[in-house]
């Protein structure tokens, strides 16, 4: 279950949290927008249990391990690649939670980045038992949140949902094929690959085959769940411009429809979100850095330089965040989808699968 938890709580603020990446990779095709759900479920779930097996065989539990023995060499440019990802997720994240936590909790944009810095640094400074600790109760948390949004809105629009589906509504979308949004939902899990080191140093137990092909399993639909909570959310609004061409359409949903209290719930999870999602993908690049340090027999990071690494790439993040939420998603993610399908999810496919058919044989160094 850990892996999963763990891959959950990074994607749902980095993924999900706002309803803007569900809208732009599904939601936005109506009647149809459930396949891209259903590919991103398989292609999550492929993915982990290769992925999984991989660093089960080899013994391997740092992203620069793993990409080393699909890409050789190749791994300098997913080392790039993951964090310029990280950082435009993040900014993403900064943007949204910016925003709804100084409309819902009246506090200012400065101070909750301030706070948010902080609390990621300091999970950072304690290491991988915290933040197991910390994903785990977190995601019980999200999840319970996001389903109380979910009921609360599909019960007010139950009409409109059964209508888009019977009348199979395509119209914001008109010349929608099953074959781009099912490669929509190709590029979505794509994209979001960058979440899978997260989860890596939670691998170590995995000492079986079928462990990591449940695990892998289990992983792909914990990420899927809230895909599909907020798909349907949003079908209760099809085709209205107002809320699929929103910044934040979770934000814009509850608001038409909830109380203030609800709305301020909205805010704190949304917030949530954001530490659980920073937490996760900047530990694993500490994890490969720790990695990398211990093959050059030195000493591993100091916690000091922990929550510099953590620092800076949230204040990166901050400044990168005014660019605007939908331009970030739009076509950050979209750029960052096909750079990781090159990079990472080819090569897992091929040499990555090969190597999980064939077992574990003398390794090369690089």
């Amino acid at each position: 279950m850990l892996p999963g938890i763990v891959l959950q709580s990074v994607l749902i603020g980095g993924g999900y949290a706002t309803g803007r990446e569900i809208i732009e990779y599904g939601a936005k095709f109506g009647a149809l927008g459930w396949i891209a759900g259903l590919g991103t479920f398989i292609g999550f779930s492929v993915v982990s249990i290769i992925t999984f097996e991989l660093a089960r065989i080899y013994r391997v539990y740092d992203y620069k391990s793993i990409v080393k023995e699909i890409i050789g060499k190749g791994w300098i440019l997913f080392d790039i690649i993951y964090v310029l990802i990280i950082i435009l997720i993040i900014a993403v994240m900064a943007s949204a939670t910016g925003n709804i936590v100084e409309q819902t909790l009246g506090l200012s944009y400065k101070k909750g980045v301030i706070f948010i810095i902080i609390v990621v640094g300091l999970l950072n400074f304690f290491g991988s038992r915290l933040i197991e600790r910390f994903e785990t109760y977190g995601t019980i948390a999200l999840y319970i949140g996001y389903i109380l949004f979910s009921i609360i809105v599909i019960k007010e629009t139950a009409p409109n949902i059964q209508r888009v589906f019977e009348t199979k509504d395509i119209s914001f979308i008109p010349d929608a094929t099953i074959s781009k949004v099912l490669l929509t939902g190709i590029l979505y899990v794509s994209y979001n690959l960058v979440v899978l080191p997260s989860c890596f140093f939670t691998l170590k137990r995995q000492t079986k085959r079928i462990e990591t092909i449940v695990s892998g399993i289990i992983a792909g639909l914990l990420m899927t769940i809230p895909w599909f909570l907020t798909y349907i959310s949003v079908m209760g609004f099809y085709p209205s411009k107002r809320i699929l061409l929103s910044p934040i359409p979770w934000f814009s949903m509850i608001n038409e429809i909830s109380t203030p209290i609800v709305i301020s719930l909205l805010g704190i999870i949304i917030g949530w979100t954001l530490i659980e999602t920073s937490t996760g993908v900047i530990h694993a690049l500490i994890e490969r850095i720790d990695a990398g340090l211990k093959q050059s027999k030195k000493a591993k990071l100091h916690p000091i330089c922990k929550i510099l690494i953590t620092v800076i790439i949230l204040v990166s993040a901050t400044y990168l965040s005014k660019y605007g939420i939908i331009d970030l998603i739009s076509k950050g993610y979209t750029l960052m989808a096909f750079l990781f399908i090159f990079i990472y999810l080819l090569p897992l496919l091929t040499v990555g699968l090969y190597k999980v058919i064939r077992g574990k044989q003398k390794r090369k160094k690089y």
